[in-house]
């Protein structure tokens, strides 16, 4: 095996093991995935953000970003805010009187290209655990290859990406049988919601209770 073929293999496993994780970002590809609704323009976002910061963090920003403490706290409190608030949207779904149905829960999802652009991108930029991953993990990580082989790296750890949000988005249609029964719709929405406030949570006490 050359070693570019090598530093793309460890690029894509690398990137593979930190972004398939149940998190705010797939729990959303996830359900716009099982709505059929605007998952192109969602996983599209989500897989460029990861390889824009991805870039970022092999050009060298990940010692930047570490040594910006204040950086850090801002984005923790951002994205706790928008994860509590998503949280909140999706246990009232959960615990509402009237029976889910993919109907009704299309009504929720980005109407629009545009509404589907923002909330892919705040789901990809408000979580810090987004930056710690792909900028400082990943650019670390990809900072130990030789300078021509860190591209190589970088595009493996960005196909991984890309691959786990298509196949997120367009590979979970094939749950909505499942999802055609009401319970099933507050069960998911149930389970969001504790990700959602359970990550909140893990954010502010991360930056604060030190």
């Amino acid at each position: 095996m050359n070693q570019t073929l090598q530093a793309f293999i460890t690029g894509l496993f690398t990137g593979a093991g930190l972004i398939i994780a149940i998190g705010p970002q797939n729990a959303h590809v996830l359900r716009l995935g099982i709505l059929r609704r605007q998952v192109l323009p969602t996983v599209l976002v989500c897989a460029c953000v990861d390889a824009l910061l991805i870039a970022a963090g092999l050009s060298g920003m990940g010692a930047l970003v570490q040594a910006s403490p204040v950086l850090l706290q801002v984005a923790a409190v951002g994205g706790a805010l928008f994860l509590g608030w998503y949280g909140i949207k999706a246990a009232r779904r959960a615990f509402h009187p009237q029976a889910m149905t993919i109907d009704r829960a299309a009504a929720d999802a980005p109407a629009t290209i545009g509404a589907a652009i923002g909330t892919a991108a705040a789901f990809s930029l408000l979580n810090p655990h987004v930056y710690l991953d792909t900028v400082v993990l990943l650019g670390s990580i990809g900072s130990q290859q030789a300078p021509p082989l860190r591209p190589w790296f970088g595009l493996g750890a960005a196909s991984a990406s890309f691959i786990w949000f298509f196949s997120l988005g367009y590979g979970a249609r094939y749950l909505a049988p499942v999802f055609a029964r009401p319970l099933a719709w507050r069960v998911l929405d149930g389970i969001i919601a504790l990700i959602m406030w359970a990550i909140a949570a893990s954010l502010l006490i991360g930056r604060f209770a030190s």
